[in-house]
């Protein structure tokens, strides 16, 4: 797929703003959906979530970011006991990443 900056962003935009209010009142419950939406902006962005061989730089601290959280929905998704605080922090990561990538446009 090529990245269309506009394009993508328009949508990823209307993605994030419907789960922007599950997030609020039941982040547990809307964290996976948005781990996958930022997860498909990443790869969609250029960059490389499968290839820790492949992460340098800035790269390296937004996809350590993204596994991290990733991490937490994976263990909300099998039913794990994840605390409140571990979801909110998951969930302040994906926000932080989807900024990043909604302004900057490329990786």
């Amino acid at each position: 797929m090529q990245f269309e900056p506009g394009i993508d962003r328009h949508e990823w935009e209307s993605e994030w703003q419907a789960l922007e209010e599950e997030l609020a009142d039941a982040p547990a419950d809307a964290l996976p959906e948005a781990a996958d939406l930022v997860e498909r902006m990443l790869v969609e962005s250029g960059y490389d979530v499968a290839d820790p061989v492949a992460r340098e730089g800035e790269e390296r601290e937004v996809v350590a970011e993204y596994l991290a959280a990733r991490e937490i929905a994976n263990r909300v998704e099998a039913g794990d006991a994840v605390g409140p605080g571990d979801v909110a922090a998951a969930v302040r990561g994906l926000t932080a990443l989807r900024d990043h990538i909604i302004e900057g446009d490329t990786a």
